[in-house]
């Protein structure tokens, strides 16, 4: 039964809904709970927001913190110290869509290579191996 609690509202199947619609009517607790959960995921999947939302979702984020904070179970009072860590970043996300994934995918590869060519004596060997590996040199 915890499988379809902790996925996503919107990813779920039929069965899946119905079974949870039966397991919430003799637990409405668990069901605040999972709706909460839901509300919040929704608020932290948001992408592309302007000044003005991002805004409004840090008002949304905080009225759901509080409650998590004073008005819910030992858990979610956790969850809120983690996302109260993870503000910032939180709110970055929302404004700006750039990462750091094609740095870190070029890391990756430099490590596998040096992984792969332990025996290099030679830096400039090296340096061309990453370079015709990583598109430079076609």
């Amino acid at each position: 039964m915890t499988y379809p609690l902790r996925k996503r509202g919107d990813r779920l199947k039929a069965e899946e809904l119905e079974r949870l619609k039966k397991f919430f009517e003799n637990n409405p607790a668990i069901k605040l709970a999972y709706e909460f959960k839901e509300r919040l995921c929704e608020l932290l999947n948001r992408k592309h927001q302007t000044a003005k939302e991002c805004k409004r979702n840090i008002r949304e984020l905080k009225t759901m913190m509080k409650q998590m904070k004073y008005e819910a179970t030992q858990e979610f009072e956790r969850l809120a110290g983690t996302i109260s860590e993870w503000f910032t970043p939180i709110i970055r996300m929302w404004r700006f869509t750039k990462n750091n994934g094609i740095t870190e995918g070029f890391h990756r590869k430099m490590k596998l290579i040096q992984r792969m060519a332990y025996s290099y004596r030679n830096f400039q060997n090296y340096r061309l191996r990453v370079l015709v590996l990583c598109g430079v040199f076609h």
